[in-house]
């Protein structure tokens, strides 16, 4: 039970979605979320103006087309799949916990579930980011919108009267938790099992930041390979027997390599007929793992002279009841100090 009356808010933050699969939708979206400087860092003015004279003007509908070969009949797969792990979580965490979902860009945002939990008088919050290897691209934007929202700060001429702001707890880390690779240990051992034909190579794919981001400080990409080789060691794999890359990359900069498009280009020279394509930093399945590894890795694969019927993408952890159970025990952990009785961390 909690030591106040009013139950302890968690935040489950994601990154965002567009309200629909349409080129009206995907222009407001793609605006906030590229003018995220902790996004693209160029120098604002120069940079609205590519993004508003060109970008905004082209991308929205070729993005439109991408959302629709992956829209759910219920929605965006990241909107539908992150509200079905709110429901598990408050399922596990019970009355003593107010679970909400706010995404960084789109909607439902992390101001309104920030609002919400202060209309329901909610005074200590945990703050959740579903990047489970921190980025300043990421995790540092979600710190960006949930103090913002918690002050009361508009923009940075405007402030709300605000005489209150609760108390915020945020979730570390957790790359190397045990918790975390054991559900993507549990998660990859189903989806192989379920093959016909076990699969000759592992690709492990981590969404990709520019270079430059990581040589001045960023510890992404440490992260990326600490849960790489973490989920090897747990699978038993041997080291030629996965490969590292990373996807997602745009602009002219340099990003981190070795990239997945080319990875997969070149596994059939590499004499790999039946690969596995997993993306263990998408805990949740979304535009960047259905549609760029499943439909678009897969013609790469056969671009590169592979069968794209031997080609295998598996599936976000999305409501694994392992994530699950994951995701509890990350939330109860940070709530020590905060309720009766709380499970330790050992638990």
């Amino acid at each position: 039970m909690s030591t106040s009356s009013s139950p302890i808010g968690v935040l489950v933050a994601q990154l965002g979605t567009p309200d629909a699969p349409t080129p009206q939708a995907l222009r407001p979206y793609l605006k906030q979320f590229l003018s995220d400087r902790r996004v693209i860092d160029y120098h604002p003015l120069l940079w609205q103006i590519i993004l508003r004279g060109i970008i905004l003007n082209t991308r929205p509908p070729r993005s439109a087309q991408l959302y629709q070969r992956i829209w759910l009949p219920e929605g965006s797969p990241l909107l539908v799949y992150s509200q079905q792990q709110v429901v598990g979580l408050q399922a596990r965490l019970g009355e003593g916990f107010r679970v909400v979902l706010g995404m960084r860009y789109g909607n439902p945002s992390i101001e309104s579930a920030m609002h919400s939990l202060a209309a329901e008088g909610i005074e200590r919050i945990i703050v959740l980011p579903m990047f489970p290897q921190f980025s300043s691209t990421t995790t540092t934007s979600i710190y960006d919108a949930v103090y913002t929202a918690a002050a009361g700060r508009r923009c940075p001429l405007f402030h709300e009267r605000k005489r209150t702001a609760p108390t915020l707890r945020f979730v570390e880390p957790y790359y190397d938790h045990p918790a975390y690779i054991a559900a993507l240990t549990a998660h990859l051992k189903e989806q192989i099992a379920a093959q016909p034909t076990p699969p000759d190579h592992i690709v492990i794919s981590f969404h990709g930041i520019p270079r430059r981001y990581v040589e001045e400080g960023d510890p992404y990409r440490h992260h990326c390979e600490a849960t790489a080789r973490l989920l090897a060691e747990a699978m038993g794999w041997r080291g030629e027997e996965w490969t590292l890359c990373f996807q997602s990359r745009f602009g002219p900069e340099k990003w981190l390599e070795p990239y997945t498009d080319a990875t997969l280009e070149g596994l059939s020279r590499r004499g790999i007929r039946h690969p596995l394509v997993f993306s263990p930093g998408f805990v949740t399945d979304c535009l960047e793992t259905l549609d760029e590894l499943g439909h678009e890795g897969r013609a790469q694969f056969a671009a590169g002279g592979g069968n794209p019927d031997r080609f295998v993408f598996a599936p976000c952890l999305n409501t694994h009841p392992v994530w699950l159970e994951a995701l509890t025990r990350l939330v109860q952990t940070n709530a020590l100090g905060w309720v009766d009785e709380a499970v330790s961390p050992g638990t």
